[in-house]
């Protein structure tokens, strides 16, 4: 039982004994005391006052006096602020709530049960065509962190993934290689596959790019506007054509073309997963395009027949959501070709009859936000029961301060440029460290892995993700500040304090007694506690920045203790066990709330 649950029943005993009035544990309004007052929580007491027909003054110390007497092991002393009865708890009460924390391997966790919702979680949804880049790093850490998060709530969690890999910019990749590719693999490469297909993606856009500048020259000379004759460039570049000639063999199931497709698309599935391990993510269902846009037809056309929506001359279907406070939209071509709306409604059906979802979130940019006000409504008049209450985890942009790392492309930054760009920086960073506590080569390197990947997902995780954001390499690997490294510092810190004691003899440790503690003591151990509190609202408001911050802050209070009171070199036994076990909770919970967000922790650093 914790310590506000203990005064809450006081108070409520109380209150009987005092004015013979039952009040329920609602009533009870407890709330941490202000600064400038003495106390740990104070009680609210003018919801008493009418039963005690007294000033809540007199109210608040008749049963200050009360819970002074009846319960002395968690209220030490009282003090009383107009209607405000500040409460000391015992230093006996902390001593128990640390214990409790430290022999709670899984604190602030509460475990799924068969009852429990089950949600998915879609993040990634990557291109065939090209490598993930610095947009997919953000989405890919915001979305693995959700998962934890709403795992670490109670809830059974399906992570999955939907790969874009057809369309017309998939064969762009697949024109460029069989026209220039000379059949290259990425083993005759040496590269990636993903990057290797991203090249040829790239060269199909340079040839295309000069077929449309020779074609508009040529238009222009021919009488039209130099808006014309770039706009029927694009369109009759010999290029293109080509590119939606092989689109058109791809529906029709060309097999000369699906096998080139199959094949290009494992080259980018491999490279996608070194990606994908490098980053820590993972997923447990993955689902494609070229499998779900003809379940999205169908469907479509099922609603049609409903009535839902409606077909026009052309041939095209659309739904009517000026009801629904909208406008319409396509969902069927003229052609009877499917747009991305109708290839989501197509891996909705899929995923429902794969899975008995209770709550689906989609982690996509804030772009896309009407894309998926739009999505909820007609999957919910198809029947879906959790399409009203889809949950877009909508967010910003991520960008670089500067042009350093610069992807094949030259547009976006690439993710594995990044990631192992910022384990050479962090091992740079690091190298003195490392000598000081004789790490071999290979320990050296992997803690830069840990610290180079803790620094980038900490940066990008500690913003509010609706926000966009600037994300500073340099600024990411400091050991000082909001940064990873700093919450992985400190970690280690208390890693080698634990090492220390055991070296000295003292491996079991636990706290005999009951030592005198201090305020800041007290201040840690009630930090510790809010992360079971933090873990709840970052499940509520779907914030990882939320478990960021809170670490952030339980490791600058662990500092500030640490700073003011030693630990291995205290004199006396019964403190020393006591600070011992309360930087061995720290840490742990640092590790927790970490993990959470997916981020690693050196013992040594």
């Amino acid at each position: 039982m914790t310590i506000e649950q203990q005064i809450t029943n006081a108070v409520v005993a109380g209150v009987k004994a005092l004015y013979g009035t039952d009040v329920t544990a609602e009533q009870v309004q407890l709330q941490k005391t202000k600064k400038e007052f003495e106390g740990h929580l104070t009680v609210v007491v003018f919801p008493f006052v009418k039963m005690a027909r007294k000033s809540p003054e007199a109210c608040a110390q008749e049963l200050g006096a009360y819970l002074q007497e009846n319960a002395a092991d968690v209220v030490a002393a009282y003090n009383v602020v107009k209607g405000f009865l500040n409460l000391v708890v015992s230093p006996a009460a902390w001593i128990a709530l640390l214990n409790d924390i430290a022999a709670d391997e899984r604190f602030g966790f509460t475990a799924a049960t068969d009852n429990s919702p089950l949600v998915m979680i879609e993040y990634s949804s990557p291109n065939t065509n090209k490598p993930l880049h610095l947009g997919h790093v953000r989405n890919n850490l915001l979305g693995s962190a959700l998962a934890r998060i709403v795992e670490a709530n109670g809830n059974k969690v399906v992570k999955t993934n939907i790969v874009n890999d057809r369309g017309i910019h998939i064969c762009k990749s697949m024109l460029a290689w069989l026209k220039w590719g000379n059949g290259i693999t990425p083993e005759t490469a040496g590269k990636k596959g993903d990057h290797l297909i991203g090249d040829f993606y790239v060269a199909f856009d340079k040839h295309y790019k000069a077929e449309c500048d020779e074609l508009t020259h040529q238009f222009m000379t021919e009488g039209l506007s130099i808006e014309e004759a770039k706009e029927k460039a694009k369109q009759e570049a010999p290029l293109i054509k080509e590119a939606h000639e092989m689109l058109v063999k791809w529906e029709q199931g060309d097999e000369e073309v699906r096998s080139l497709w199959r094949t290009m698309n494992e080259w980018v599935y491999a490279g996608f997963d070194e990606t994908y391990k490098q980053m820590g993510v993972s997923f447990d269902k993955i689902y494609y395009e070229s499998d779900t846009y003809l379940e999205g037809k169908e469907k479509v056309l099922e609603g049609l027949e409903k009535g839902l929506f409606y077909r026009r001359e052309d041939g095209s279907v659309w739904a009517n959501l000026e009801a629904d406070g909208l406008d319409e939209k396509l969902l069927l071509r003229s052609d009877g070709t499917s747009v991305y709306m109708t290839q989501d409604i197509g891996t909705a059906k899929l995923r429902y009859e794969d899975y008995p979802i209770d709550k689906m979130i989609y982690v996509v940019g804030n772009e896309q936000n009407y894309h998926f006000q739009v999505l909820s409504i007609l999957l919910d008049k198809l029947g879906f029961a959790w399409g009203k209450d889809l949950v877009h985890f909508s967010y910003g942009m991520v960008e670089l301060p500067n042009g350093k790392m610069k992807s094949r492309e030259g547009t976006v930054v690439d993710a594995d440029d990044l990631m192992a760009q910022m384990i050479e920086d962090a091992y740079a960073a690091s190298k003195e460290m490392t000598k000081k506590i004789q790490l071999t080569e290979e320990e050296a390197r992997e803690v830069a892995r840990k610290v180079g990947m803790g620094a980038l997902k900490y940066f990008i995780l500690k913003v509010d993700a609706r926000k966009n954001m600037l994300f500073n390499p340099e600024e990411s690997i400091d050991f000082n500040g909001n940064t990873g490294p700093f919450i992985q510092y400190t970690y280690a810190r208390i890693a080698s304090i634990l090492r220390k004691a055991k070296d000295a003899g003292i491996s079991d440790i636990k706290i005999t007694g009951v030592p005198a503690i201090s305020e800041k003591e007290i201040a840690l151990i009630q930090k510790l506690y809010g992360f079971r509190a933090a873990v709840r609202q970052a499940g509520i408001d779907y914030s990882p920045s939320g478990i960021a911050n809170y670490c952030y802050e339980l490791t600058k209070e662990f500092n500030q203790f640490y700073h003011d009171f030693s630990i291995l070199g205290e004199t006396d036994e019964q403190t020393r066990s006591f600070r011992l076990v309360l930087a061995q909770a720290v840490a742990k919970v640092l590790a927790l709330g970490m993990g959470l967000l997916g981020i690693e922790m050196p013992e040594r650093m």
